[in-house]
């Protein structure tokens, strides 16, 4: 399992990323398109095009590990594009399958005060 605590660094390779790569597929991405070193102990997360597998590249100190997870019966929120890094508790909430990014136009209505409780009870008399 890995290790996140809040002093990882995460980053993201936005978008979908071929399933087909192994290792050192995924080590040319981390190097060429996100501009990190590999072998700094940062973990690199990819994920499919169908947004039901995610892959974590990280080097150990001896050698690079590649953690796969798949989802059964649902999908991974994945950024299409933004942010590259993202924080560890977004990233722990990631590998549980949780929503990582703020919906747009959510918002929560406030009942009035005088709705249920005691004012109910004594109009109802």
């Amino acid at each position: 399992m890995l290790s996140v605590n809040r002093t990882t660094r995460v980053f993201v390779k936005t978008g979908a990323t071929d399933g087909r790569l192994g290792m050192d597929g995924l080590f040319a991405k981390v190097k060429d398109e996100m501009g990190q070193n590999p072998t700094s102990g940062f973990y690199f997360a990819f994920c499919n095009r169908a947004k039901n597998r995610l892959r974590v590249l990280a080097f150990d100190g001896s050698g690079l590990v590649l953690f796969i997870k798949r989802l059964e019966r649902a999908t991974f929120r994945w950024p299409k594009d933004g942010q590259a890094e993202i924080d560890p508790a977004e990233f722990q909430a990631l590998l549980a399958g949780l929503e990582v990014q703020q919906r747009r136009g959510w918002f929560r209505l406030a009942l009035p005060a005088a709705q249920g409780g005691a004012a109910a009870n004594s109009a109802a008399k």
